[in-house]
């Protein structure tokens, strides 16, 4: 028989055993916040008070940036404290609020970078129907099922992984509470629900995947067939920087989860994969489309300007 008692906690994985190497740690990744909620508020603001930009394209964009601020705050902030802090600690119901939070964000964050796929494919290859496809009731449609796809696949996978018995050790060998760092410290070998919950999860991948490249087929078909360069330079610049972010994502993410569950703790390569699907995309949304987006640094310079004058 099983022998295993009620968990209480966890204990995150540390960078390092030693103290200055953990501030360096809690320096870098605090440096990284810092640029990312930067980044997606002044986004987020600039796009809500600029009324040029009320489209909904930058209606997507707002969302996004919304998003992968949620996103990145769910994990980063834990991991400093814990560096500063000597701790390594992390409750039962607060490592199960960001395992939620976690898939919420990620999911979402999928399922709203499909709909920006559609909605650059209408307005680059449909451009006429733009305005009576994408009217603000179907994006804000769109938007929802985003979101509340993301908290569905969060319930079902919180659900059935934290129902699981955990016998094995506490010590999750990673900086967040992830699928499965926790599904390791399991000592059921049987996991129908999570089998049914991951087996979801890649058809919605690929259902995801399959919309996407749907979508940029014929987009890079009409670029192409734009006579000027000016025309072809513009239409590349709102879709490269979303394929880029995509494809990063997807890549990573799909990596992590559909690894064979080990016995043995992470590697190296797997916490640079979550960094890569937890971090990076957070991090580098608001650097890609505001450097890349004419519209986007207008209203930005007036927005600072504003503010200085005023």
């Amino acid at each position: 028989m099983a022998n295993f008692t009620m968990v209480t906690g966890f204990l995150l994985m540390t960078f390092s055993n030693t103290w200055q190497l953990q501030v360096l740690h809690a320096m870098l990744f605090l440096l990284i916040y810092l640029v990312a909620v930067i980044g997606n508020l002044l986004i987020f603001t600039t796009i809500s008070l600029d009324e040029h930009l009320h489209s909904p394209m930058y209606f997507f964009l707002k969302n996004l940036s919304f998003l992968d601020l949620c996103f990145i705050s769910t994990t980063l902030p834990k991991s400093i404290t814990n560096s500063l802090s000597c701790s390594r600690s992390i409750s039962f119901m607060g490592c199960v609020l960001q395992f939620f939070l976690v898939i919420f964000f990620a999911a979402s964050e999928l399922f709203l970078l499909t709909v920006m796929s559609y909605d650059r494919y209408v307005a680059i290859c449909q451009p006429l129907h733009y305005e009576v496809i994408m009217t603000r009731r179907a994006c804000v449609k769109m938007a929802t099922v985003s979101w509340l796809s993301g908290g569905l696949f969060g319930t079902l996978y919180s659900t059935n992984t934290f129902t699981l018995p955990f016998c094995n050790s506490k010590e999750i060998h990673q900086f967040f509470c992830d699928f499965p760092s926790l599904l390791r410290l399991s000592c059921s070998s049987i996991h129908i629900g999570l089998d049914v919950t991951l087996a979801l999860g890649v058809v919605s991948g690929i259902f995801c995947f399959i919309s996407i490249a749907i979508s940029y087929g014929p987009i890079f078909s009409t670029v192409l067939k734009i006579p000027t360069t000016e025309g072809q330079s513009k239409a590349f610049s709102t879709c490269l920087p979303h394929l880029i972010v995509l494809m990063i994502f997807i890549t990573t993410s799909v990596i992590v989860y559909l690894k064979p569950p080990q016995k043995q703790p992470d590697s190296i390569l797997d916490l640079l994969l979550s960094i890569f699907y937890t971090v990076v995309p957070p991090t580098m949304n608001p650097i890609i489309y505001s450097l890349r987006n004419k519209d986007i640094k207008i209203s930005l310079r007036k927005l600072l300007a504003w503010k200085h004058f005023s």
